[in-house]
């Protein structure tokens, strides 16, 4: 599996993106791959407050429900629309089908860059 190299990692299998104060926050190649074909997914509403370590949406698959934890502090400002039409997205290209944006956004768990990521997702 590739894992972009200007993200970070955490052990719940979610990446983080920062621009500034903005970060992006999706589901990893790997957590995908795990849950199977995505068909329903749950996103919080612009406004609404994040906090690192704690489950913000959720997304269905043919085989669970699995919650996706916020790897950041902040406030909602953006959430990718175009999934929850298309949750399918995130199997397609999880790098590209984002989640959420978060502003100002601080980090609030413990991530890793991509290799330690990679070596986390061999065991």
């Amino acid at each position: 599996m590739n894992h972009p190299a200007d993200r970070m990692y955490t052990e719940s299998h979610e990446w983080v993106a920062l621009d500034g104060e903005t970060a992006t926050v999706g589901l990893t190649e790997y957590a995908q791959s795990e849950l199977g074909d995505l068909v329903f997914v749950n996103l919080p509403e612009p406004g609404d407050e994040v906090s690192g370590g704690e489950s913000f949406a959720d997304v269905e698959s043919v085989k669970a429900v699995s919650e996706v934890v916020s790897p950041v502090d902040g406030t909602v400002t953006e959430i990718n629309e175009e999934l929850l039409d298309n949750p399918a997205l995130i199997n397609e290209s999880a790098y590209d089908a984002w989640l959420i944006r978060v502003e100002p956004a601080t980090i609030a768990v413990a991530t890793m860059d991509a290799p330690a990521y990679e070596e986390l997702c061999s065991k």
